[in-house]
């Protein structure tokens, strides 16, 4: 598999959130933590944010053990710590604060340099009806689509 090719998706996300602002950080990563996300062992389902001193951290993000990394193998679910430029960050506090919005991974892939990139997303929860629609939304574009074909 190219490197250019790993493209992990959360599809839960759109599901369960209302994106309001989209941004790209970089992680900072141990070499078998790379290594398995080139490998494409990777799951950010139930991945998420925080803020802590300054600094932004997502949790919950599983990257699984690199096979041939003996003792130097990684946690799993270790905290890791992203990458943003200030003023970004900045604006993630600001709208993390408010009531409701938190910070979820959407995608995560590999740079054309290398790096791995996560896209991480500013979102609000959706209600329950909101979710019902999504799902008649989907339907109809499905039967639309088997009616063309």
């Amino acid at each position: 598999m190219e490197k250019n090719h790993i493209h992990i998706v959360n599809r839960r996300a759109g599901f369960e959130y209302h994106m309001v602002q989209k941004y790209t950080a970089g992680m900072v990563l141990t070499g078998t933590e790379i290594k398995s996300i080139r490998e494409g062992h990777v799951n950010i389902t139930d991945a998420f944010c925080f803020i802590k001193d300054g600094e932004l951290f997502i949790r919950n993000m599983h990257i699984s053990v690199w096979k041939q990394g003996s003792y130097y193998n990684h946690d799993p679910l270790r905290v890791r710590k992203l990458l943003l430029k200030r003023a970004e960050l900045k604006k993630i506090r600001v709208k993390a604060i408010e009531k409701g919005f938190t910070i979820i991974a959407t995608k995560l892939y590999l740079s054309e340099s290398g790096y791995a990139k996560i896209e991480i997303a500013v979102a609000q929860g959706k209600k329950s009806f909101d979710k019902r629609e999504d799902i008649k939304k989907r339907d109809v574009s499905r039967e639309i689509a088997r009616g063309l074909v």
